[in-house]
């Protein structure tokens, strides 16, 4: 398990490094808690078996992405509203506008600002990744 500090108390890892469909643990916190941020890894579209749906198209796969990104904000009693920054990988320049349908989906009228690039992915499938930076402030 990644390293928290023993002085300070809000300086700690979120979740568990996830393991791959493969069987291959990721040496990887899911998220860290730093004062009053919490940042999270690349978010893939991993569904709650662990597998990347392949029939999942790319607003599919960013709403995926953010509930899986908000389920590791939850861990510190974090809501959506309180990400406030966003990176974003795509594999393909056409996905953006099913990228974007996705995110308005997802955050109605919050809009955190944001950083999207086109690249390549690790996981073959993957249409998207997210990693996103939250305001902690009054939660726990």
């Amino acid at each position: 398990m990644p390293a928290s500090s023993p002085t300070d108390p809000s300086f700690y890892p979120l979740g568990k490094p996830p393991t791959l469909p493969s069987g291959v643990t990721v040496p990887l916190s899911p998220g860290y808690r730093a004062g009053d941020l919490l940042y999270t890894s690349g978010q893939l579209a991993f569904n709650a078996n662990g597998s990347l749906d392949p029939t999942a198209d790319t607003r599919e796969q960013t709403l995926q992405c953010l509930a899986n990104a908000c389920a590791v904000l939850a861990e510190a009693g974090v809501d959506r509203n309180q990400i406030f920054k966003a990176s974003v990988w795509l594999t393909a320049n056409a996905d953006f506008g099913g990228f974007n349908a996705g995110w308005a989906e997802f955050f109605g009228d919050h809009y955190p600002a944001r950083s999207t690039v086109r690249s390549e992915l690790m996981l073959p499938g993957a249409l998207v990744e997210i990693e996103v930076i939250a305001n902690i402030g009054n939660s726990k």
